[in-house]
């Protein structure tokens, strides 16, 4: 099961940790795995075109995403939150694969 992990601080998300494998299917054909990966992949690489990196900490690791704030901004803000909406859509579609909780 993959676990997803949101963060607030002071009512805004700042962090995002995205860990596990769905095993929805077996390793090269798992639609879930492969949904999840490509959310937050797009969201670190929007992130780096916009050379706004220096603004988190992250790190990507096999079946390991994690991204904290270093700073406000309301671009990230914004490119975060959408990775939430879309992990929690997923959630929804794939109940048995995903669980996403909310701190703070």
């Amino acid at each position: 099961m993959i676990q997803s992990r949101f963060v607030y601080r002071n009512e805004k998300l700042n962090e995002i940790t995205v860990k596990g494998h769905a095993n929805y299917k077996q390793h090269g054909e798992d639609i879930v795995c492969a949904a999840v990966s490509a959310a937050t992949l797009v969201t670190a690489n929007a992130i780096e075109h916009l050379k706004l990196n220096h603004l988190i900490d992250l790190t990507v690791e096999e079946g390991y995403f994690k991204l904290v704030l270093r700073t406000e901004d309301p671009t990230v803000l914004g490119l975060i939150e959408n990775l939430e909406y879309t992990l929690s859509d997923l959630e929804k579609q794939y109940p048995k694969y995903i669980k996403n909780q909310k701190e703070g």
